[in-house]
């Protein structure tokens, strides 16, 4: 009995000792929370943090910090959720010509062009990113280096490859082309395989309806998402017949405004209640503010997009970009200008859920400040109101993905992807622009 009783003795405190210590708490104090709900913000905020978890939120006075904690002070500060862009692609750095850089930079994704892509955008306050483009094992491994902490950068949902009816010459790495449907679904379930967050399916009004419906039908079967390009009428008429879950870009053609009777169905589309969302990811500041950059190349003197980048692709980039009107991108952009603001509100008005994305990457878009110019420019040259803008770039991105449980706003239980910013960007949304703290899985990594 006394041997029973000592062994009973030593080995609890050997059980306990085996347990982990808790995780240091920290506690942002002070600063005005936009927690990404939509409601009043809150003054005088204390957001706890243990491990990558929110664990408290409430005001100075009312809730305690604990003993011991590491205390951030956030006094004059707007705490937000983290940025979400829902349209980039890592594989570019904005350099001027595809076919140069599609020929030269392959060796580079991976080990250098994507790795500095994502951090430049994580230390723009953009935690979470959707990239729809790219070479499928390279970013499948930059994504799951990035969630394994080997990497410092934004959480990615990757879409691999395009899908497409026939790949443009030089780019079948990441464009895919379909030959029917049996095809159409086998270059599905390839992807799903290699586990893609989501299915990007462009030109498909060169499709026929077979194939269409043939790559939503076998991406839902896996529970993906599939998000289609908007450039041409056709493209929305196939996608909302097919069932796509998103649309990207405001139309790229010169008429007018979209067709009245590709609105109503994306309309009709919008108002089923028994279904999620449809959501639309405009991208419409690279086009609307191409000729401020044409006319003013000083952003190619911020350092912010060279970050991680060896100085001779700098200083091939930057020559590339020295006649931004001389580009083949942005060949058509003065025509397609006028058009954008009515498209814009026919969007609006059409019930689709607006989304956040910039199509980082592109010539002359540079990942991170991308993602806070497209906010600026939907409420200071197309008029949407700040809260839901900053809505489209926390909240509902999570809920396009499907990870609201665990991202999109500053929650008790959810992942602790946090900013905060000088000043109110409900009145200047442009204060967004110089991100003090940027927090990503309760990490403080800015």
């Amino acid at each position: 009995m006394v041997l029973a009783a000592f062994g009973a003795t030593t080995t609890a405190p050997a059980a306990a000792q085996a347990q982990p210590a808790p995780a240091q708490v920290t506690a942002l104090v002070g600063g005005t929370l936009i927690d990404g709900h939509g409601a009043a913000p809150l003054t005088n905020s204390v957001v706890l943090v243990q491990g990558d978890r929110i664990t408290a939120i409430g005001q100075v006075g009312a809730l305690a910090v604990p003993r011991g904690a590491t205390v951030i002070s956030t006094e004059g500060m707007h705490v937000l959720p983290g940025l979400w862009d829902m349209h980039v692609h890592l594989m570019l750095a904005g350099h001027g010509n595809y076919a140069h850089w599609d020929a030269k930079y392959p060796p580079l994704l991976e080990p250098m062009i994507m790795p500095a892509a994502a951090r430049q955008t994580l230390l723009a306050g953009v935690t979470s990113v959707r990239d729809l483009g790219a070479p499928l094992g390279e970013i499948t491994r930059v994504r799951d280096r990035i969630n394994r902490g080997e990497l410092s950068g934004p959480t990615i949902y990757a879409s691999g490859p395009f899908i497409q009816k026939a790949p443009y010459p030089g780019t079948e790495a990441f464009r895919w082309g379909v030959n029917g449907p049996e095809d159409a679904r086998a270059k599905v379930r390839w992807l799903a395989e290699a586990k893609v967050d989501v299915v990007k399916l462009i030109d498909q009004d060169e499709m026929t309806m077979d194939e269409v419906r043939a790559i939503v039908d076998e991406a839902h079967k896996f529970r993906l998402p599939v998000i289609a390009h908007a450039h041409r009428p056709e493209e929305i008429r196939r996608g909302l017949a097919a069932g796509v879950d998103g649309f990207e870009h405001t139309g790229v053609a010169t008429s007018p405004e979209y067709p009245a009777d590709a609105m109503q169905a994306l309309r009709e589309r919008a108002a089923q209640g028994n279904r999620p969302p449809i959501f639309w990811t405009p991208t419409i500041d690279v086009l609307t503010n191409f000729d401020a950059r044409r006319d003013d190349i000083e952003f190619l003197d911020d350092p912010s997009w060279r970050l991680g980048l060896a100085d001779s692709v700098v200083t091939d980039i930057r020559r590339s970009l020295a006649r931004l009107d001389t580009l083949t991108y942005y060949r058509f952009v003065p025509s397609r200008k006028p058009t954008l603001a009515r498209k814009f509100q026919q969007l609006r008005e059409s019930g689709a859920r607006l989304l956040i994305g910039t199509d980082a990457g592109v010539p002359a878009n540079f990942h991170g400040p991308a993602t806070i110019a497209e906010m600026v420019t939907w409420v200071r040259t197309y008029g949407m109101d700040p809260m839901e803008t900053i809505r489209a770039a926390t909240f509902w991105p999570a809920v396009a993905m499907n990870v609201e449980r665990d991202y999109g706003t500053v929650s008790v239980g959810k992942r602790a992807d946090i900013i905060a910013v000088r000043g109110n960007p409900l009145r200047d949304i442009g204060v967004l622009r110089d991100v003090v703290l940027v927090m990503k899985h309760g990490r403080r990594v800015k």
